[in-house]
Order: C-alpha cells, then structure tokens, then sequence
C-alpha cells in the first residue's frame, strides 16, 4: 500500500510538505512487463496470420455465398456452371444430367485402366 503522510508547514519553515513512507511501486515492471508485451503481441501476430490465410483459402477455393467456384449448390441439387469437377472420394447419386445440347463426359479412373464413358 502508498501511504502518503503530509505535514502542515508554517511560513518560513524548512520542513518538506510531503513526506512518503513505505512507498512501493504498484503495477508490473521489468522483465514481467516485456514478457506480457511479447505474449500480446505474438497473439496479434498469429491473429493476423491466421486471418490472412483464412481470407487466401476462401480465395482460392472460390467460396462464395452460392457454393465453391463453378459448382452451386441449390435446393433441387447441385450445379456445375463451367468447366470440370473432380471428385477424390467415392460419389453417389441418383441422378446425373448434362445441359441440353451439350456432350456429358464422364472419366473413370481405376487403379488398373481408365474408362471414358
């Protein structure tokens, strides 16, 4: 605790008006301070960083509020606009169509050939 003890001075007395006893220092100092400053500012660091690669991943995907680049997701089923789809894991569904007028081209990949149907 700061316990400050002041002394009433007459004019033209030579005693200090403010006398302090047993004064410590509140608050955190020294190396403590520094290490608190570099803990609060790498977690602003790995903030920004990681909101940077959240922000290029969603730019890359081509994520948007109607689906993932070409391919739209919409109530009926999904959508692919332009251009090609690959699928890494198995694919079921009960129906496939191509748009009107157009060539539907399905490439099957085995570990032993490769099928074009």
């Amino acid at each position: 605790m700061v316990r400050e003890q002041y002394v009433t001075t007459t004019q033209g007395s030579s005693t200090p008006g403010l006398v302090l006893d047993d004064f410590h220092k509140i608050g955190i100092y020294g190396w403590r301070k520094r290490c608190l400053y570099l803990f609060v500012l790498l977690l602003l660091i790995i903030l920004v960083v990681n909101f940077a690669l959240t922000i290029w991943i969603f730019r890359v995907m081509w994520f948007n509020t109607e689906g993932m680049g070409q391919l739209e997701v919409h109530s009926d089923g999904v959508k692919l606009e332009n251009g090609e789809s690959e699928f890494l894991f198995p694919f079921y569904a009960m129906e496939i169509h191509s748009r009107e007028h157009m060539a539907f081209l399905v490439v099957l990949f085995n570990a032993t050939r490769i099928l074009v149907v």
